[in-house]
């Protein structure tokens, strides 16, 4: 067995092929859009910048996963220090620059102006590899080709698995000072588990280069199925939740047992008959204890401190 590259090594490829001085050094990818074979320029590992063809100056985001955040150390779970997955972050870059990719998209864009494209073959690659975890912006649960491609990064401890598994990654913070006119400031979480993302709102303010964590409340999964299976059991719900795949039950009855919340995909006129159930299983002890833990935390760093010379200090040196 081929001996692992210290850290250091890592760094010191992904800092030499990170460093451009112009866009003509900029490393070109061949990725296929919308069936068209277009060079792009991959800024992190899941956006980049069309460099020719028809969408030529167009930005892109890459939908269903995320990379962690590559301006600086700011994540941190598990035995991991910040830098270490600094280091993930820039690896991910290069994944996505040493490999021919093909997506597709209705052109549609997000809040940024960015056209949103999904890539499958990059996103199993990138998440298989521990590079990157499944990731929806609102509470459905992930694509399923992705959430098990991440379960097996988890199992063999790859990639940013491989020092602790939390049930969320913390991957933004918003402190209440940006913007005093919000009734409540929100950070975002992203479930290990389901892919989908939970909003934890909040009136704090953060200082510069702080690390925000949230603590986890944690479900036995096999409880939690157990729960969705005998939910999907019940007569009077059957017909009615057979339509949803094991990911959205299994989400279901987790987040219920946790916070007591029904995600919003769920039909409203379901509400009721599904509170009364997962009611009786919970009284039933089907899901076991809730039990909290330290989960992942997040260095704040307002946007306008990240890039560039006025970058906050906890950044500077990176």
């Amino acid at each position: 067995m081929r001996a692992a590259r210290p850290l250091g090594a890592l760094l010191t490829a992904a800092a030499l092929a990170w460093t451009t001085t112009g866009s003509a050094e900029e490393p070109l990818t061949r990725v296929v859009l919308n069936g068209v074979p277009t060079p792009v320029y991959f800024n992190d590992g899941d956006s980049f910048r069309v460099m020719g063809g028809p969408l030529q100056g167009t930005t892109a985001r890459l939908a269903g996963f995320n990379t962690l955040e590559s301006f600086g150390p700011v994540h941190s779970w598990g035995s991991w220090h910040p830098y270490e997955l600094y280091v993930m972050a820039k690896m991910a870059t290069l994944n996505a620059r040493r490999g021919s990719w093909h997506c597709n998209s209705d052109l549609r864009r997000d809040g940024y102006g960015r056209i949103l494209w999904d890539c499958p073959d990059l996103g199993v690659d990138h998440i298989r590899k521990g590079l990157a975890h499944a990731m929806n912006v609102d509470d459905e649960p992930a694509r399923q080709e992705y959430i098990a491609a991440q379960r097996l990064a988890i199992a063999e401890h790859r990639g940013m698995w491989a020092h602790g598994v939390p049930e969320f990654v913390l991957t933004s913070a918003h402190s209440a000072d940006e913007d005093p006119s919000r009734e409540w400031h929100y950070d975002r979480r992203v479930s290990v588990r389901y892919g989908h993302s939970e909003s934890v709102r909040h009136h704090n303010n953060y200082l510069e280069c702080q690390m925000v964590c949230h603590d986890e409340s944690y479900v036995d999964p096999a409880r939690a199925d157990t729960a969705a299976q005998r939910l999907l059991e019940t007569p009077a719900l059957n017909s009615a939740l057979a339509a949803f795949s094991t990911l959205h039950l299994g989400q279901l009855t987790s987040r219920w047992a946790r916070t007591h919340e029904l995600p919003t995909w769920l039909p409203e006129a379901l509400h009721a008959s599904v509170t009364a159930r997962l009611t009786e299983l919970e009284r039933e002890g089907v899901f076991g204890p809730v039990t909290t833990q330290r989960g992942a935390c997040f260095r704040y760093v307002a946007f306008n401190r990240r890039y560039g010379n006025a970058r906050a200090s906890c950044l500077d040196q990176h």
